[in-house]
């Protein structure tokens, strides 16, 4: 999975706002690094859930909003992936499922005197 950069909006007005803050996004699972930039909470992180971090933060402080998700690729190539582009998509066949005709054992007789009966086949 690549870096991803998250950069959320707190209202930091205290030192123990910016302590719970720098708390609660460390504990996330994936976090690698966490900075406060003035009322910016900057998390580096790889496989991390954005959603499920703003959530914490807006728990524990009160406010909280997400600005952006950027990905880190240092040195890589950025791969463009178009939405809707199919390579090499073969359209998938199922067998037909033959199914059989239900056959009743019994068959309804009329006969000429006009009693009615089922006899077996």
């Amino acid at each position: 999975m690549a870096k991803q950069k998250m950069v959320v909006k707190l209202s930091l007005d205290d030192a123990k706002k910016r302590t719970k803050a720098l708390k609660t996004a460390v504990t996330m699972d994936g976090i690698l690094s966490v900075t406060i930039d003035g009322d910016k909470l900057v998390a580096i992180g790889e496989g991390t859930d954005v959603i499920t971090l703003t959530t914490l933060l807006r728990r524990k402080l009160g406010y909280a909003d997400l600005i952006s998700v950027t990905s880190e690729n240092k040195g890589e190539e950025k791969k463009e992936q178009k939405i809707g582009e199919i390579k090499n998509m073969h359209p998938v066949n199922y067998p037909y499922q033959y199914s059989y005709p239900y056959q009743f054992p019994y068959v309804y007789h009329d006969n000429s005197y006009g009693q009615k009966f089922y006899s077996t086949v």
